[in-house]
């Protein structure tokens, strides 16, 4: 199930929005102000965001360059209708698509079906952080010039992390993801056997890592930036 987080200070649009994405089998997270959005964003793994330019605690154009500077997340701006400068300026920081108020609601349903299945399409398969190569679609991993040999969960986990970088995953989502056939039968016990594994590969030192954290009591956060 894809996660939209709706950053909307008018809550009757808010929940309007949420109400027309219901039937997209999508779970929704909902803010009211930037302040609001950055702590759930930090909560939350989520697949797309849709951003209001005007939010009452600072400008969603700082959101946006914030979000785009950590994710890859699809972001659609909502706009006042008579304001060209902050769609031209949305576009220019990384903005993917735009939406003027006032907007069918059927509209925006199609712009955000459209932005999800392009993420499909382009989830990173092929990363650079630091000394590592990641190629997940032929499956090479390597750490200099050393190939790493990785199982499929494994990769898995990596691919989630690194593709999220700087946000918290929860155990619960990570289980959810990587045991898709059966993860209300997987030992948690599991997750944290991949996680050491993975480390021991990946880590210098794997007792204090340096990419793969602990959030103690929530989960793991790739602590790298993806390149």
């Amino acid at each position: 199930m894809k996660k939209i987080i709706i950053v909307e200070d008018d809550k009757a649009l808010n929940h309007g929005i949420c109400m027309a994405l219901k039937s997209n089998e999508c779970s929704f997270v909902s803010c009211e102000t930037m302040k609001e959005a950055k702590e759930k964003l930090g909560q939350n793994i989520c697949d797309l965001m849709i951003l209001d330019v005007n939010l009452p605690d600072g400008s969603g154009m700082d959101l946006l360059i914030e979000v785009k500077r950590k994710s890859s997340m699809p972001v659609i701006l909502l706009t006042a209708n008579d304001m060209e400068t902050d769609i031209v300026a949305g576009l220019e920081s990384g903005a993917d698509d735009y939406v003027t108020k006032p907007f069918s609601l059927a509209v925006l349903r199609a712009r955000v079906n459209a932005r999800l299945r392009t993420k499909s399409e382009q989830t990173e398969t092929q990363i650079q952080i630091d000394d590592f190569s990641f190629d997940f679609s032929n499956m090479k991993f390597y750490k200099g010039s050393l190939e790493i040999e990785l199982s499929k969960t494994e990769q898995k986990l990596l691919k989630l992390l690194v593709n999220h970088p700087q946000i918290t995953m929860e155990r619960g989502r990570l289980i959810d993801r990587i045991w898709t056939d059966g993860a209300d039968y997987v030992d948690e016990n599991a997750l944290s056997v991949t996680v050491k594994r993975l480390r021991d590969k990946l880590e210098d030192n794997p007792a204090k890592p340096q990419y793969i954290k602990t959030v103690y009591g929530i989960g793991y956060v790739w602590a790298g930036e993806a390149i």
